[in-house]
C-alpha cells in the first residue's frame, strides 16, 4: 500500500492528504464507464493528485495530467505513473486550462479526491491554518468546496471526485457552490463512509459522496438534490425529501436576542446535524454565546431532541450530516413520553415546568417510534 508517508500529521490534516485505497478509485472508474460513452476521448486531469492513485488507469487512451502543491509527493507519483505528465502547481491559484496545457476543444474528466478542510468546524482546528494563495471568487470556508469551484473554472465535461455529502444536502454549503450547480448536474454517484480512511475521522463517521457530475446548461437546484436517489456502498438507497426536519419546529441557534428570559423554561445548546449532536450536550444550565432559551410552547421539541441523541447509536453514518429527523404526526401522538424520558435525565427541569405525572413513560412507544423513522436504516 502506498500512502503519504512523507508528510507529518499537522500537514496531512492542513493538506487533506490521505491515501486512496485502490477499491475507492476502483469505484470513480465504475460511475465513469457506466456513464460516459465517449470516455477515451477524454483527457483525464486529477488537480490534487498526491500520488497519482487516480492516474494509474492505464488503458486510458488520451493524456493523463496529474498536479500537487506537494513536490514531494509528485516526485513519487512520477517514479510509479512515468507515463503521466504531472505539474507542480498550486490548483486553486490562476486556475485555467492554459496551466494544465490544456486547449478550449480539449475533452476532459477531472477524478480524484480533493482535500477538504472546513476551517469552521470544531475537529482539529487547533490545527488548521488558511491558506491564502486562492483564487478571490474561489475562496470559501472549506478547500473542497473551493476545488469544485476550480473545476467549473476549467469547463470539465464530467467531474468525478470525492467529497463530504454535507455540500450537497446543507443547504448554505449548496449555495456557495452556486457557480457549480448553475452548469452542472449530479447523474450518478455512491455514498461511502468517511471510516474508509483510517488515519481520519476515527470516531464519528462521516459520509463521502463519490459524485459524477455532467456539464448541463440547466445545472440543478436544491430541490434535485432534495429529490435525488442518493444509494450507498452497503446497498441502501434514500431521499432527503422522505424525511421532515427538526428545524421546522424550533430553533437550532442561540437566540437571545429575541427571547425574553423570564419566558424561558429550560436552556439548550446549539444544533448543527445529527453528528454534531452526538458530541454536544443538550439541556445545560448556564447561559453561554452557544445558548438557546427554550419556551414552553417548544420544550416538547427540544425534548425530542434529548431522546433522538439517545438513539444516534441506530442512526447509519450516511445520516450524520443530516439535520434531527422527526415524524411530527406520530411525535405529537406520544409526545408526553419523550417529554417524561427528558425530564428523567434532567429532573432539575420539573421545578420550571408545570406538567403533571412526569415520571412513567412507555419507552416501548419511543422505540416503536424511531423504528418506524428509520426503517430499513435503522441500525441495530
Amino acid at each position: 500500500m502506498i500512502d503519504q508517508c512523507h508528510l507529518k500529521y499537522k500537514e496531512r490534516v492542513n493538506l487533506g492528504s490521505y491515501y486512496t485505497k485502490p477499491e475507492l478509485v476502483s469505484l470513480v472508474y465504475q460511475l465513469i464507464r457506466k456513464n460516459v460513452k465517449d470516455r477515451q476521448e477524454h483527457i483525464l486531469l486529477d488537480t490534487s493528485c498526491g500520488y497519482g492513485s487516480f492516474l494509474r488507469e492505464n488503458h486510458w487512451n488520451k493524456k493523463r495530467i496529474g498536479a500537487d502543491i506537494d513536490e514531494n509527493a509528485l516526485k513519487e507519483a512520477s517514479s510509479i505513473n512515468p507515463d503521466v505528465y504531472f505539474i507542480h502547481k498550486n490548483a486553486l491559484n490562476n486556475v485555467s486550462r492554459e496551466q494544465y496545457q490544456l486547449s478550449a476543444k480539449d475533452k476532459i474528466i477531472i477524478v480524484g479526491n480533493p482535500p477538504y478542510n472546513d476551517t469552521t468546524s470544531i475537529i482539529r482546528n487547533n490545527i488548521k491554518q488558511s491558506f491564502e494563495d486562492i483564487d478571490p471568487l474561489l475562496k470559501t470556508r472549506d478547500l473542497g468546496m473551493s476545488f469544485l469551484l476550480s473545476y467549473n473554472k476549467l469547463f470539465a465535461d464530467y467531474i468525478c471526485v470525492l467529497h463530504p455529502l454535507s455540500y450537497l444536502i446543507k443547504r448554505a454549503n449548496f449555495a456557495l457552490l452556486k457557480p457549480l450547480s448553475r452548469k452542472y448536474k449530479l447523474v450518478d454517484s455512491i455514498i461511502i463512509s468517511s471510516g474508509e480512511f483510517t488515519q481520519t475521522s476515527k470516531t464519528t463517521y462521516f459520509p463521502i459522496i463519490i459524485a459524477l457530475y455532467r456539464k448541463d446548461d440547466l445545472g440543478m437546484d436544491y430541490k434535485y438534490i432534495k429529490n435525488y436517489h442518493f444509494r450507498t456502498k452497503e446497498g441502501k438507497k434514500f431521499q432527503l425529501s422522505n424525511f421532515d426536519s427538526i428545524s421546522n419546529y424550533l430553533t437550532k441557534y442561540p437566540n437571545q436576542k429575541y427571547v425574553n428570559p423570564s419566558d424561558a423554561v429550560a436552556k439548550f445548546w446549539t444544533m448543527r446535524d445529527i453528528n454534531a449532536l452526538k458530541r454536544s450536550r443538550t439541556f445545560i444550565r448556564e447561559t453561554t454565546t452557544n445558548t438557546i432559551l427554550v419556551t414552553k410552547k417548544l420544550f416538547d421539541y427540544y425534548c425530542y431532541v434529548d431522546v433522538f441523541k439517545k438513539f444516534i447509536p441506530h442512526i447509519p453514518y450516511y445520516f450524520g450530516n443530516c439535520d434531527v429527523m422527526i415524524n411530527n404526526e406520530e411525535f405529537l401522538r406520544i409526545k408526553d413520553d419523550f417529554r417524561r424520558f427528558s425530564l428523567a435525565y434532567h429532573p432539575y427541569l420539573k421545578s420550571n415546568i408545570n406538567f403533571k405525572d412526569e415520571t412513567r413513560f412507555n419507552m416501548k412507544k419511543i422505540n416503536d417510534y424511531f423504528l418506524q423513522l428509520l426503517g430499513e436504516h435503522y441500525v441495530y
